[in-house]
């Protein structure tokens, strides 16, 4: 079994949505993708500032552990759990928050599947 990251660059759909990404997508989105089968962990960082005076491609960087044979398998899994209503008993209540409003709270600004190549452990 290969182990994969799913990383996703995102940010609210518009500025006036903080509060709603802040419940629905740090609240609830998150943990409920880190529950999905294979999957080991999901992870949010914040931007701060850029590295080197570089470009920043979003305010959020999303980072998702996740074991399978393939990213096309674990890309599968991942569609079939959200797209079950029932798939953990937190669904109802993350469905809920955005009822009534138009679309996500969420814009992705790229995302992608990475396998693990290398690491190197320093500091324990």
């Amino acid at each position: 079994m290969a182990r994969f990251i799913l990383i996703g660059l995102v940010e609210p759909a518009d500025p006036g949505q903080q509060e709603l990404f802040d419940e629905w997508y740090l609240g609830q989105h998150v943990y409920d993708t880190a529950l999905c089968p294979n999957f080991l962990s999901g992870t949010v960082y914040k931007l701060k500032g850029a590295h080197a005076g570089g470009e920043t491609a979003s305010d959020y960087l999303a980072i998702y552990e996740v074991d399978a044979e393939s990213y096309e398998e674990a890309e599968g899994v991942l569609n079939e759990w959200q797209r079950n209503p029932e798939a953990w008993e937190g669904r109802a209540e993350h469905n809920a928050t955005l009822a009534g409003v138009e679309g996500i709270p969420l814009r992705v600004k790229g995302s992608g599947w990475y396998e693990f190549e290398r690491a190197f452990h320093t500091r324990g």
